[in-house]
């Protein structure tokens, strides 16, 4: 959620942390600020309330420079979005920090401090970290053993960088349950909430583990592990480079993902089917191996991931696997049973989402056979800690609705579940016709890319709506859920998605001629009910808009549809996403919304 930069070198750093922070701005953030140590050794603190922009405003209009400085994008969680709460947060003149989490004992915490005398300017729990290394640092202690002396008080997540400026050559981070990663360059070193800040100038990094505590200076970096012993963290070379994450000829960072879905799905199969097969071997012997012992499945996750791992159950118990499905913050606080043999899956987008981590954490205590976790950033803290990571491929995703992250998660659970269905006496043929359709689906998504113009004409409808409804059956609910929730993200009309046969149960009630209801109506068994269902809509006034296939007759007056072609029924899910996110997009612009950063959201929740 918040963003933190750092940056230790003979240059000056300060054009290195803005940079940072402006690719960091997909992440969600109310306000900004950058701490450097000048030339005379005094810090200079700037922060502002609002985007980065603003603060490059304040930062020109006066001389800011220094190599040693840290810097923050803020998501509020104590504190109203304020320049007082901005970070960085200091302790008079002796120390600067930036943090990401949530400091649970910080009352406690505080209270001692002021009794001490320390003064507190912020609403936020982060200051307290200051106050308290600027006590140690009183007491004699370096930059280094003062950190380490003060997060052992601490009861939560962070990830924190500390400068001092009595130390010109040292910058201190540490992490527990939010990510945090070191940029390694010549001469010169970087920190950063995730890689994509940093490939301007490196593409060299260590992920720091959890619990994991590092003293970085110009000429290297040591990290201690959460003992305090020294510790060896692998040197990994990134295979994204800064041009992956710019929006090229694209308005937003949204629709550029949403039409790099052809690619990104193509990308996920690569490797993975060949001549009507399924190669396992792709997923690794330990996959293999927990394929052959599971008899079910718990799948935990959260918001767009939650519908991938719901159109995902209807997939595996079609094929005789029983699934469970469950929203990772009810999962984790909850006591459970677990089936014998189940498998534990989790899905994330970022795999640093603080929530599902921590369910997987209980997981392994609690008698599950493995975990599989289904991801888009192959360094992440779930795949890090889970047996076996199915990796989704789609690259970096800046814009905060997700979109080609969740069709190829969808596209590995669809390969996740052709494994498993496999061992439950799915033919050749049948696996042949899997396959078959896995193929097809680049072009079908490419195709239905083409109504792009179509739907922002039918978009115009929304324009003066307040409400929306989204109905579908079977694997189409979560669909349904899944387009209900891009359009309440992006465009802010309140937006909710039921089982067509639900209905009559409560959400007829709201239909009038001001209630756009949406539906994806395919060619399947459940056809005919969906249609029963509409005519209940039409009968009440409600304005009908459809996205069909184009082989059905659909016997209803007064609605919008667009057909789409010759699509398969195994994937007809993912297809039939695509114009759910255009038209949620094209509606946002129409409302004249941030596409890219809606409002009081973040792109990874990566604390509670």
């Amino acid at each position: 959620m918040c963003g933190i930069v750092g940056a230790i070198a003979e240059r000056n750093v300060v054009p290195i942390l803005m940079e940072g922070l402006r690719r960091l701005e997909y992440r969600g953030y109310d306000s900004a600020g950058i701490a450097v140590r000048n030339p005379d050794a005094s810090l200079q603190r700037i922060r502002s309330v609002g985007k980065v922009a603003e603060l490059q405003c304040l930062l020109d209009q006066g001389t800011v420079d220094g190599t040693l400085g840290i810097a923050h994008t803020r998501w509020a969680t104590h504190g109203m979005p304020a320049e007082r709460n901005a970070h960085p947060h200091m302790s008079g003149e002796q120390v600067a920090i930036v943090h990401n989490g949530i400091i649970e004992n910080h009352a406690e915490l505080r209270a001692d401090l002021e009794a001490q005398g320390y003064l507190f300017n912020s609403d936020t729990d982060t200051e307290v970290i200051a106050h308290l290394l600027a006590d140690l640092l009183n007491k004699g202690q370096d930059i280094g053993e003062a950190t380490r002396n003060a997060i052992e008080r601490l009861i939560g997540a962070y990830a924190l960088a500390v400068i001092d400026p009595n130390d010109p050559d040292c910058l201190v981070v540490a992490r527990a349950g939010s990510p945090l990663v070191i940029g390694i360059g010549d001469g010169e070193q970087f920190i950063a909430s995730d890689v994509f800040a940093l490939l301007p100038v490196t593409q060299q990094f260590i992920f720091l583990e959890e619990g994991d505590f590092a003293e970085i200076r110009r000429d290297g970096v040591k990290v201690f592990d959460t003992d305090g012993q020294p510790a060896e963290r692998e040197i990994r070379t990134s295979q994204l480079s800064a041009s992956n994450a710019e929006k090229g000829p694209y308005r937003h960072y949204m629709l550029k993902e949403i039409f790099e879905q052809p690619a990104v799905i193509a990308e996920t199969l690569e490797g993975r089917i060949h001549k009507g097969k399924l190669l396992e071997q792709s997923f690794g012997h330990v996959a293999q191996s927990l394929f052959d012992r599971t008899r079910a499945v718990q799948i935990i996750a959260c918001g767009t991931s939650y519908h991938a791992g719901m159109v995902a159950r209807y997939w595996l118990e079609e094929a005789g696997i029983p699934c469970q499905i469950e929203v990772a913050s009810e999962f984790r606080y909850r006591k459970t049973v677990v089936s014998p043999d189940t498998l534990f899956v989790t899905i994330s987008q970022s795999g640093e989402t603080a929530d599902t981590l921590a369910a997987l954490r209980g997981a392994k205590q609690a008698g599950y056979i493995g975990s599989l976790v289904v991801c888009n950033v192959p360094e992440s803290s779930l795949v890090r800690e889970s047996d076996v990571a199915l990796m989704t491929r789609a690259g970096p995703e800046i814009g905060v609705a997700s979109t080609k992250a969740f069709t190829t998660q969808l596209v590995a659970l669809r390969l996740m579940t052709l494994a498993l269905a496999k061992r439950r006496g799915l033919t050749p043929e049948q696996e042949k016709d899997w396959v078959d359709e896995l193929q097809a689906l680049p072009r079908q998504v490419e195709v239905v890319l083409k109504l792009s113009e179509a739907i922002e004409q039918m978009a115009t409808s929304f324009s003066d709506m307040d409400n929306a409804l989204f109905l579908g059956r079977g694997t189409f609910y979560p669909i349904a859920m899944e387009g209900a929730l891009k359009l309440k993200e992006i465009s802010y009309i309140h937006a909710e998605a039921y089982p067509a046969g639900e209905l009559k149960h409560g959400p007829l009630a709201l239909v009038d001629e001001r209630m756009p209801v949406v539906c994806a109506l395919p060619d399947d068994p459940l056809l005919e009910k969906v249609l029963s269902n509409l005519q209940e809509v039409r009968a009440r006034g409600g304005e009908l808009f459809l996205f069909s296939d184009k082989k059905i007759q659909i016997p209803l007056d007064r609605y919008q549809n667009l057909t789409l072609d010759d699509i398969c029924a195994g994937t007809a899910p993912i297809v039939y996403t695509i114009p759910l996110q255009l038209l949620s997009y094209h509606v946002a612009i129409l409302k004249g919304t941030d596409v890219d950063q809606p409002r009081n959201l973040a792109k990874s929740v990566t604390v509670e």
